[in-house]
């Protein structure tokens, strides 16, 4: 049976946030100014148009040319669980058009985002770019290299009409909509329950404290398994976003610090000492601090880890790389403090974007924005989202009667959530939060104290 998957909490708390984003600064400006200047402004522009341009305006519609080369970049690589929808999606797309696509994907850790960043700076930026919509856009952003949507639609009046324009993120450059959201994400922690079962432990649930974490993660080290499957040398982020939640609220987790002494300063503090004690522990991957992500991953299918965290998109790549998905659940982070375990991340922390470039090719303009729209169809987005967080207008078409007991988990989680929060680490971009991010294991041993690492952040976000 057909069933919309409503994001109640979590579409309530992703409007609320992005509401009021939406005007932008062109339009304020027109707004001060007397009519008679816009209205020669905005004659002057239309004599200046293209009669491409003319023509899209008038009609709205995309006049794409076969053979077209788009330049496309996006995360959907390695063990992201939509890295076959998204190569279907491109295949449709170029039979339908007779266009090609350049794909230069990549997984989304630090180095992927370091070089995105670096082909804008070297003016080897893609056409269209599938990334994040915090503060990692803020370079590219700020360098005038992207188009926002309202320029877009000035052309195309119809794009992306089929989403909630309040959950389109604004970037926090200049507040203004530049990608947009394809689905959303969560973040939990993925359970190997045969390693659980043999090492004599309950699975950790809504109500797990971390406490009581700690003494099963040394009950599964006593029974000869790794607790944690996790690389900090190339994840980092998951840990330190779930170990700094619980010195915050769904409510304040969302910041960063000004100081040590702030609250979210000592919180920092606080979560990174515990990322330290269990790195001390021994609950780790032995080789955490050495290890690719693919390495870690790997030994929790294997059985020879019990916990692994990580967002939404890995249910794919989970049922991928085992023939028993039913040995495989998710479940909630366990809390501390103030934080509920079932106190969760998530948000829309992703979208489409078109650069200028592509936008003041003709050719590619075209291209771009008729990929996009295939790629952000009620279908498509439905196909790609399954149990994530959306904008779509008309929520998305769900059989639940198709899903896996991995999703169908992960379904009740997000029902059973009590709190909602968007990832701390977007508030920074990739160079500020890097000597944390970059340097996790000289913290864990001790190499690189705490507080010298976060007031490097603190430095990096002042000048």
């Amino acid at each position: 049976m057909k069933r919309k998957l409503l994001a109640c909490v979590l579409a309530c708390t992703m409007a609320a946030s992005l509401a009021g984003c939406g005007s932008s600064a062109s339009q304020t400006a027109n707004d001060s100014k007397p009519a008679e200047s816009v209205a020669a402004e905005q004659s002057q522009a239309s004599e200046e148009s293209t009669p491409a341009e003319e023509s899209a305006a008038e009609t709205g519609e995309l006049d794409v040319k076969s053979g077209t080369t788009l330049n496309v970049t996006t995360t959907f690589a390695g063990e992201e669980s939509n890295v076959q929808n998204y190569q279907d999606s491109v295949k449709r797309w170029e039979e339908k058009y007779g266009c090609t696509v350049a794909d230069s994907s990549g997984t989304a850790d630090e180095t992927f985002k370091s070089r995105v960043i670096s082909d804008f700076e070297a003016g080897a930026e893609p056409d269209v770019l599938f990334y994040f919509n915090g503060n990692d856009s803020n370079p590219f952003v700020e360098a005038g290299k992207v188009v926002t949507i309202d320029e877009i639609r000035s052309v195309y009046p119809d794009y992306a009409s089929n989403m909630k324009d309040e959950m389109i993120p604004a970037c926090p450059a200049d507040g203004k909509q530049y990608a947009v959201p394809f689905y959303g994400y969560w973040e939990g922690m993925y359970v190997n329950k045969s390693v659980c079962e043999q090492a004599g432990v309950e699975v950790p649930g809504a109500n797990t404290t971390w406490d009581e974490f700690l003494e099963i993660c040394q009950t599964i080290k006593d029974a000869g398994f790794t607790p944690i499957a996790a690389s900090l040398a190339k994840e980092p982020h998951y840990w330190f976003e779930f170990s700094i939640y619980n010195h915050d609220t769904p409510a304040t987790h969302a910041s960063v610090p000004a100081s040590l002494d702030d609250a979210a300063g000592k919180a920092w503090a606080a979560g990174l000492g515990d990322i330290k004690d269990l790195f001390e522990k021994g609950y780790f991957s032995e080789n955490t601090n050495t290890a690719e992500a693919s390495e870690v991953f790997q030994s929790f299918i294997d059985g020879k880890a019990a916990f692994y965290v990580d967002g939404s998109w890995k249910m794919g790549g989970i049922a991928e790389a085992t023939d028993d998905i039913d040995n495989f659940t998710v479940t909630f982070v366990p809390g501390a403090n103030d934080r509920k375990a079932s106190d969760i991340i998530s948000g829309l922390s992703s979208g489409w974007y078109i650069t200028k470039k592509a936008w003041d090719d003709p050719e590619k303009r075209a291209a771009a924005v008729s990929f996009i729209t295939d790629m952000i169809t009620d279908e498509n987005v439905s196909l790609f989202a399954q149990t994530a967080a959306t904008a779509l207008k008309n929520g998305v078409q769900l059989d639940e009667a198709s899903l896996n007991s991995l999703q169908k988990d992960s379904l009740v989680m997000i029902k059973t959530a009590t709190g909602v929060t968007d990832a701390a680490q977007d508030l920074c971009t990739q160079e500020q939060r890097a000597p944390i991010f970059d340097h996790m294991p000289e913290i864990v041993t001790g190499s690189v104290s705490i507080e010298d690492a976060i007031s490097q952040v603190l430095e990096n976000m002042n000048e």
